[in-house]
């Protein structure tokens, strides 16, 4: 009876720390907008940052081979090699700050723009590995058909590559959700933000993490779940 008893304390005592930590006083709506904001920035933030990479990759491809423009490609390692050698946290820091110089300035858009920003330079060399898994014949079979050097990466180069490089933008994805929970030390109210205000107000600060990290493990299981759907079904298009 003392083991059955002491299972059952155990169990209860469980159940009353998740009580504490999401049901009472309605607290799940603290992770639920955690949750939201999430989303919200890690959706924007890959779109932003999928643009500056296809952008990065593209007059890197173009312009690195051109000695009248290539010092546009420097200039894109450069920005590859400052936003990958320097902390994302120091990034948000000072890019909030420079958001901060204005008047009702956004916290939940600074995010967006950090994130997006890091995640370009890390999207532009994904990108550049798939334009440089094509052949190099396909870009002369394009001009050799009339098209520009930009006509033809449009419309024959990078399409191929998005398919090739389509596994890696979603393990960017992925990563992207997970890294904006640093997004609360500019008072963004994320999942982890909110198990640390939940915390603070319950004394317990290990449920609400742990609940937190459960949230995490949902949204990148899901997101896993869509990107395998994704690739199934441009693996089918690719056998027709």
């Amino acid at each position: 009876m003392d083991i059955f008893s002491g299972v059952g304390e155990f169990f209860l005592g469980i159940w009353n720390a998740i009580d504490k930590a999401l049901i009472r006083d309605n607290r799940y709506e603290y992770y639920l907008g955690g949750i939201s904001n999430t989303l919200i920035i890690s959706l924007f933030a890959v779109l932003l940052g999928f643009l500056i990479g296809v952008l990065i990759a593209v007059i890197k491809f173009l312009c690195s081979r051109k000695k009248h423009i290539g010092f546009l490609a420097k200039i894109c390692d450069l920005y590859v090699f400052v936003i990958r050698g320097t902390p994302v946290l120091v990034q948000l820091l000072l890019i909030n700050a420079i958001f901060f110089c204005y008047r009702d300035a956004n916290t939940l858009l600074a995010a967006i723009v950090c994130f997006g920003i890091n995640s370009g330079a890390y999207v532009a060399e994904i990108v550049r590995a798939g334009i440089e898994s094509i052949d190099k014949g396909q870009m002369e079979a394009g001009r050799s058909l009339g098209l520009s050097s930009v006509q033809t990466m449009r419309l024959i180069i990078l399409p191929q590559a998005i398919k090739n490089i389509l596994p890696a933008l979603g393990n960017e994805f992925i990563v992207l959700v997970k890294e904006t929970s640093i997004a609360g030390y500019i008072a963004v109210t994320d999942i982890t933000k909110a198990a640390q205000y939940i915390g603070s107000k319950t004394y317990d600060i290990i449920t609400p993490l742990l609940i937190a990290a459960a949230f995490y493990l949902i949204l990148v299981f899901v997101l896993t779940k869509l990107q395998r759907l994704l690739e199934r079904r441009f693996g089918k298009s690719d056998r027709r």
